[in-house]
């Protein structure tokens, strides 16, 4: 599983922080980003993530997170 933020979309609400910190931060502007791989969606996420992930996917507002999986 892989997964980033599309920041675009990103309203700096705090869900996909507040529910996964270890995958999940912000940046100096308040958008978040994933901080496994910057973002570039090349590195793999931990499995003992996968759940989280999933749950900050369903709770974000505007749909900027986004996650594949393999």
């Amino acid at each position: 599983m892989k997964t980033k933020i599309i920041r675009e979309d990103c309203i700096a609400c705090g869900n996909c922080n507040a529910i996964c910190p270890d995958v999940y931060d912000y940046d100096e502007d308040g958008i978040a980003y994933c901080i496994v791989d910057n973002n570039e969606m090349k590195d793999e996420i931990l499995e003992k993530y996968y759940s989280l992930v999933l749950e900050a996917q369903e709770n974000c507002p505007t749909e900027a997170v986004y996650v594949e999986e393999d």
